[in-house]
């Protein structure tokens, strides 16, 4: 294979020369500290020519994806100072039927929720557990909403219009500011936001808000207000009427995106391909979407030798002739529907199906139903076993732990509830202070790969107490001495491909074979969700217990949340950090706990 090379101790190596128009772009992308990256290159960790052939095919996909995103860098959108008067109404008439749009499916489909809510009542009966609700138990609605969702939905309105009528006779166009940068994103306009024209926008999103919720208002009393069609107009055409590949290869261009992320859409495409064939995208009807839907059901859970590189066709056809074989969980099929879904719509927003031909979503309403997770917190028992294991006692580090990662992410997650993802793109400049109190900044950084789950998810929290005593700190002064912008786990962050996936099987694999956990429901979010109850235990204010969590608080037709300065802004560093002093497990003991930069480890170092 082109790119292999030796090293002087026989081990082979991929390298790739990068084109020299790219090369200090790359050097972004991998966040180098060299101006100009020249080549790209990493061991195989073999010396045996057959086995290097094979890594190398992974290997050298990752290099592509880094050039990809190099490219990406070099067209990236030019700030604008100002938009024309049309677009400033087309985007707000856009969010303005999106707002309807989703109230109208929601009256037609249901929120969602009952079906969990009639579950529980169902296991709560069958368990002999008396319980009082005014609402009917025993039976799903035929269609539409059940009375608890249209009474829940008309209580949020109550709260939600109020607001945002205040909010738009006071001019404040913060209360819509992620509906703002939301839309400028769907219209790929990177306007100033000092720009007066970034305030024309935000008070035509905010009226356009306020009348989207009076319609609303007016359809709870039984009114018809029709949904005005979506069309936000050609933005960046890649083509005219071009195919599903043509789509996924310009949403790949659009802008980086995560590895993993990247390779797994193009993998549901392509066994999209495989059953239909690489069609307009604007010819993809129901018919197709629920053929791609019924062949994902029917792979096999296990696949070796052959069938692994098995196309999609044959896949379904041999889990058809073996039906007692287990097949892929709802979850899969789903998440792989959801990837082509995504793609289509891409297609449809920029222009890849032509503006005079009708289209509509042919993947809506296709995902099968999921088994209800029954993930929750760790128990205080569990708690103790994960940090009496030798990991954290005796800094015993396996392989698959990668170094402090496998120690810090664990105990970060016990005390702040940050997703996994979040905490290994923290950088040694995201933890800073004010007022003496230490602050961990969780933030987007599209150019360093860092990504957050939505953008309600960017927070500040205050370091806990008991993290500073158990050395973290020392240790990000230690990763600082690399340079201000270095990843505090170089080992699992953005910039190493999958390497954050691995070592969360890791993780798995060891709470179940060193641990002892074999509940398979406890996993690292569970961390997540034992902050949540812990913040709710401290009696925490709800609205800054899940701006903590990066949480959205949301209705029927708005998501709201706060950035890092807003929530400085609005409770101020006193109330945060009394907040996060507030998560504690009662009897767990950390006292054998052994970081290498704890209080006792620094009085080894200075003795």
């Amino acid at each position: 294979m082109p790119g292999l090379i030796k090293d002087r101790h026989g081990t082979y190596y991929a390298q790739r020369k990068v084109p020299e128009r790219l090369q200090e772009a790359v050097a972004r992308v991998l966040n180098s500290e060299k101006p100009k990256q020249v080549f790209l290159k990493k061991s195989l960790g073999t010396k045996v020519f057959k086995e290097a052939n094979v890594a190398a095919t992974l290997v050298l996909a990752d290099f592509n994806r880094t050039l990809a995103s190099a490219e990406a860098l070099l067209i990236e959108r030019p700030v604008v100072p100002s938009l024309t008067d049309a677009l400033i109404k087309r985007m707000a008439e856009f969010y303005y039927a999106s707002l309807l749009a989703v109230d109208e499916e929601e009256r037609q489909e249901g929120t969602g929720s009952e079906p969990i809510f009639q579950s529980v009542a169902a296991q709560l009966t069958a368990a002999g557990i008396a319980f009082n609700t005014p609402f009917k138990v025993g039976e799903l609605p035929e269609a539409g909403l059940s009375d608890r969702e249209v009474f829940k939905r008309e209580h949020a309105l109550a709260e939600d219009l109020p607001d945002a009528m205040l909010a738009l006779a006071k001019g404040d166009i913060t209360h819509v500011r992620l509906s703002v940068e939301e839309l400028l994103e769907e219209f790929q306009q990177n306007l100033d936001p000092k720009s007066h024209s970034y305030r024309r926008l935000g008070m035509a999103v905010l009226g356009a808000r306020v009348k989207a919720l009076k319609d609303i208002e007016r359809r709870n009393a039984g009114e018809l207000v029709e949904t005005p069609a979506l069309a936000n107009g050609p933005v960046a055409a890649p083509g005219s009427g071009g195919t599903l590949r043509n789509a996924v290869e310009g949403w790949e261009k659009e802008r980086a995106r995560p590895p993993g992320t990247v390779h797994e859409y193009r993998r549901a495409v392509e066994m999209f391909i495989q059953l239909h064939g690489d069609l307009a995208v604007a010819d993809i009807k129901k018919r197709h979407a629920r053929e791609y839907r019924d062949a994902l059901q029917l792979v096999p859970s296990v696949r070796r030798g052959a069938m692994r590189a098995a196309t999609l066709p044959t896949l379904s056809d041999w889990g058809r002739q073996n039906s007692e074989a287990p097949k892929v969980s709802a979850g899969t099929v789903n998440k792989q529907l959801g990837a082509v879904q995504a793609i289509v719509g891409w297609a449809h927003h920029n222009g890849v199906i032509p503006d005079d031909v009708p289209w509509s979503d042919p993947f809506q309403k296709m995902r099968v139903e999921e088994e209800q997770s029954g993930r929750g917190p760790f128990a205080i028992n569990e708690l103790q076993a994960i940090f009496d294991a030798p990991l954290f006692t005796h800094q015993e580090s396996p392989t698959g732990a990668k170094g402090a990662a496998g120690v810090w992410l664990p105990l970060l997650a016990l005390f702040n509830g940050a997703r996994q993802g979040e905490l290994a793109g923290l950088k040694a400049s995201n933890i800073g202070q004010d007022a003496n109190t230490p602050l961990l900044f969780i933030v987007a950084d599209r150019k360093a790969g860092k990504r957050v789950k939505t953008k309600v998810s960017e927070r500040v929290i205050p370091v806990h107490p008991l993290l500073v005593r158990l050395g973290f700190l020392d240790y990000v002064e230690e990763r600082r001495r690399q340079g201000e912008h270095a990843w505090l786990f170089p080992t699992v962050a953005p910039d190493q491909g999958r390497a954050l996936s691995a070592w969360s099987k890791w993780f798995g694999r060891y709470l179940r074979t060193t641990v002892g956990i074999k509940d398979t429901d406890r996993v690292f979010h569970s961390f997540r969700h034992g902050v949540k109850d812990a913040l709710r235990r401290g009696r925490v204010d709800v609205e800054a217990r899940e701006a903590l969590l990066g949480h959205s608080g949301s209705t029927s037709a708005v998501s709201r949340g706060y950035g890092a300065s807003e929530m400085l802004e609005r409770w101020g560093v006193k109330v945060l950090r009394d907040a996060v002093a507030k998560i504690e497990y009662v009897g767990l003991d950390l006292s054998k706990v052994k970081t290498g930069h704890d209080t006792r480890a620094r009085a080894v170092r200075k003795r």
